[in-house]
């Protein structure tokens, strides 16, 4: 049966094996540029969701920290500590993401403000009370 679908959509293991292959051996006519284009655009794009993503989570757990003292629980402070170790890995792979932190600190912010009244039903700060440095330092809260 002839392969009318792309190597790309077929089998993306078999492609991504096939588009090392032709750079190591510099076959550079080879390369499906199109598909690698976008591969590499989704890179950038999963890493700077998961840097988003665990932001959040950081700073909703620093919000609950502060906010419920009396509720702080080792599970709060292992999720406190999980995030800012994911977030260190994510940037020791890519240190510009450093760079993004600043662009995403306030929407983060915003969104764990919100995840953390509705867990505490407590008011919250609208301005993040917390600098970049400051949630990311490894520590007893």
């Amino acid at each position: 049966m002839l392969q009318t679908k792309p190597l790309y959509d077929h089998d993306f293991n078999l492609w991504v094996a096939a588009q090392q292959a032709a750079l190591k051996e510099h076959r550079y006519i080879d390369l499906d540029l199109p598909n690698l284009i976008e591969e590499l655009d989704g890179l950038t794009k999963r890493d700077k969701r998961a840097l988003k993503s665990q932001l959040r989570v950081l700073l909703t757990h620093l919000l609950k920290w502060q906010y419920q003292p009396q509720k702080r629980s080792s599970s709060w402070q292992a999720s406190i500590d999980n995030a800012r170790v994911e977030t260190v890995d994510i940037l020791d792979d890519s240190p510009s993401l450093r760079n993004y932190l600043p662009e995403i600190l306030s929407q983060c912010y915003q969104f764990a403000r919100k995840q953390a009244a509705k867990e505490t039903h407590l008011a919250m700060d609208t301005d993040c009370p917390y600098a970049l440095e400051q949630a990311l330092q490894d520590g007893e809260e």
